[in-house]
C-alpha cells in the first residue's frame, strides 16, 4: 500500500512539474529542462529519420516547453502558424500583383499587430496619458515568451515567399515544426525558413563530431550564462539599483560588468540553442562572433546578434531603400532601422534612445568613411578605433540596462563626476572574485579564433572520462557561483 502511495505521489509531483508557473518560466539553465531533454533525446534518436513521427514528437515537445514558459499563450503561436501557412500558399498560388501584395500586408499586419498589442499597448497608453493628462492604470498584459522571435521568423517566411526566394511548404506540420522549434523558441537565433526547412527534409546522419561539438557549445553556453553572467549580475544589479551611492570607479566597473554580462548571457543562450540543434542534427548558424573586438560600430553589428542584424538589414533597411537612393536617404533608412531595432527590444524610451544612439553611430561611421580610408592602418590606429567603438557600445548599454532614462544618466554622470582612481585598489580587494571573473571573461573573449577552434577539437577527440570530468567541474562551478534562483535570460523578455 505504501509503495502505491509513493508511486501516486511521485506521479502527481511529476505532472505538477509540467504545469505552468508564471514565476518560474522554463529556461535552458534550469535543471528541469535538462531532465526533460535527457528523457526526450533517446526517443528523438529513434525517430530522427522518420520525418513525420520526428516532427510530431519534436513539435509536441516544443509546445510543452512553451506551455511551461507562457501557459496557454502558446495558442498565439499556433494561430500565427495557421494564418501564415495558408496566406503564404495563397501568395504563391496567385499571379495577381495586387492580390499578392494584399495578402502580404494582411500577414504582416496580423503578425506585427499581435506583437504590438501584447508588447506596446501599455507603452502607447502611458505616453497618451502623458499628453492628455488622464490617470492611466497599466493593463494586466503578460508578454508571451519568445513572441518577438517567432514573429520575426514568420514575417521573414511570408516575405521570402512573396519575393519568390522560397517556395511555401505544403505540409503544415513542417511549418509549425519550424516556427516552434524549441532550441530557438525563447530567444533566437532568428533562423529563417529558407535555411531551416530544407534541413527537415534531409536525413540526419549524426557524427560524433556534430554531437560532441554540440555538447561543447552547450557546456560553453552554461559556463557563460549560469556561471559568469549570473555572477557578474549580482554586483551590476546592486550598482544600477542605487547609482547615487557609488563612486565613479564603482559605476565604471558596473558598466564594464554589464557590457560583459549581456554578451555572456545572450551568447550563452545562443551557444546552448545552436549546440542543442547540432546534437539533433540541425545547423542554426552562428549568432555571435566576438563582437567586442570590433573596430567600428558597423563591424559590431556584423558580429553582435547576427541573425537579428541580418533580419533588420534584409527586411527593414533594404526594404526602405538601403543605400540606393542617395546618402541622405541612406542615413534616414539607417536611423529608422535602428529605431525599430531599439523599440523591438523593449517598450520604453530608453530602448528607443539606445537604437537611436547606434543609428547615429552607424551614420557617423558611413559619413566619415572617405576620411577614415586615408588613415594608415597601424596598430595605434586600430587600438584607437577599437577603444572608441568599445566606449560607444558600453555607454549605450547603460540605457539598455538602467530601469529608466534618469537612472542611465545618473550612472554615466556619476562615473565621470565622481571618478577617483584611489577607489580602484579598494574595489579590487573587496570584490576580488568578481574582478577575476570579469578579467577572465574579457581575456577569453579576445582569444584568437584558432585557439578556440583547437579547444573544441581537443574536447571532441578527448576520451569520455575527460568529457565527464569537465562536465563535473562545470556543474561544480554552477553550484558555486549561481544565485539561489535560476536567473532568466535577458533576451527572453524581448
Amino acid at each position: 500500500m505504501n509503495n502505491l502511495l509513493n508511486i501516486s505521489t511521485f506521479c502527481h509531483n511529476a505532472v505538477a512539474q509540467l504545469g505552468y508557473d508564471p514565476s518560474q518560466p522554463l529556461m535552458f539553465s534550469s535543471g528541469l529542462f535538462w531532465v526533460l531533454f535527457l528523457l526526450f533525446l533517446p526517443l528523438y534518436a529513434l525517430l530522427r529519420n522518420r520525418q513525420t513521427q520526428m516532427m510530431l514528437f519534436v513539435t509536441a515537445f516544443s509546445l510543452l516547453l512553451m506551455y511551461k514558459s507562457s501557459g496557454w499563450y502558446l495558442l498565439l503561436l499556433v494561430a500565427t502558424s495557421l494564418f501564415d501557412f495558408f496566406l503564404a500558399r495563397r501568395i504563391a498560388a496567385s499571379t495577381d500583383t495586387r492580390t499578392r501584395r494584399t495578402l502580404l500586408i494582411t500577414s504582416i499586419v496580423l503578425s506585427a499587430g499581435t506583437l504590438v498589442a501584447f508588447k506596446y499597448t501599455n507603452f502607447l497608453l502611458f505616453n497618451l496619458d502623458a499628453i492628455i493628462g488622464r490617470n492611466f492604470q497599466p493593463l494586466d498584459i503578460v508578454l508571451p515568451i519568445g513572441i518577438s522571435f517567432y514573429t520575426f521568423r514568420t514575417i521573414s517566411y511570408v516575405v521570402d515567399v512573396y519575393k519568390n526566394k522560397l517556395s511555401p511548404t505544403d505540409n503544415y506540420l513542417e511549418y509549425i515544426f519550424f516556427l516552434s522549434y524549441f532550441p530557438c523558441l525563447v530567444a533566437g537565433p532568428i533562423v529563417r525558413a529558407v535555411d531551416f526547412l530544407p534541413q527537415i527534409r534531409q536525413p540526419r546522419r549524426l557524427s560524433s563530431s556534430m554531437v560532441w561539438g554540440g555538447m561543447w557549445l552547450v557546456m560553453l553556453g552554461i559556463l557563460k550564462k549560469a556561471v559568469a553572467a549570473d555572477y557578474l549580475a549580482q554586483y551590476v544589479n546592486i550598482a544600477f539599483g542605487n547609482p547615487e551611492g557609488y563612486s565613479g570607479v564603482e559605476l565604471l566597473m558596473a558598466i564594464l560588468g554589464y557590457t560583459m554580462q549581456i554578451y555572456l548571457d545572450f551568447s550563452g543562450y545562443s551557444d546552448m540553442a545552436i549546440g542543442l540543434g547540432r546534437i539533433m542534427g540541425f545547423d542554426l548558424g552562428v549568432n555571435f562572433d566576438s563582437p567586442y573586438r570590433s573596430l567600428n560600430v558597423t563591424e559590431f553589428w556584423r558580429r553582435w546578434h547576427i541573425s537579428l542584424s541580418l533580419w533588420l538589414r534584409d527586411y527593414i533597411y533594404i526594404a526602405l531603400g538601403g543605400n540606393r537612393r542617395g546618402r541622405t536617404r541612406q542615413y534616414i533608412n539607417l536611423m529608422a532601422t535602428m529605431l525599430i531595432g531599439g523599440l523591438w527590444h523593449g517598450a520604453a524610451w530608453k530602448f528607443i534612445f539606445w537604437g537611436a544612439g547606434h543609428g547615429a553611430a552607424l551614420c557617423g561611421h558611413k559619413a566619415l568613411m572617405p576620411w577614415l580610408k586615408r588613415i594608415p592602418d597601424t596598430p595605434v590606429v586600430k587600438f584607437c578605433s577599437w577603444l572608441i567603438t568599445f566606449v560607444i557600445v558600453s555607454l549605450l548599454w547603460v540605457f539598455f540596462r538602467a530601469d529608466s532614462f534618469e537612472v542611465a544618466c545618473e550612472v554615466i554622470g556619476g562615473t565621470f563626476s565622481r571618478f577617483d582612481l584611489a577607489y580602484l585598489p579598494v574595489f579590487a580587494q573587496v570584490r576580488n572574485t568578481w574582478c577575476i571573473v570579469l578579467v577572465l571573461a574579457f581575456a577569453l573573449h579576445y582569444l584568437p579564433d584558432g585557439v578556440c577552434a583547437d579547444l573544441r577539437r581537443r574536447f571532441i577527440a578527448a576520451p569520455w572520462i575527460v568529457k565527464w570530468v569537465l562536465f563535473v567541474i562545470l556543474v561544480q562551478l554552477v553550484l558555486q557561483f549561481s544565485a539561489a534562483d535560476v536567473q532568466p535570460f535577458i533576451y527572453a523578455q524581448f
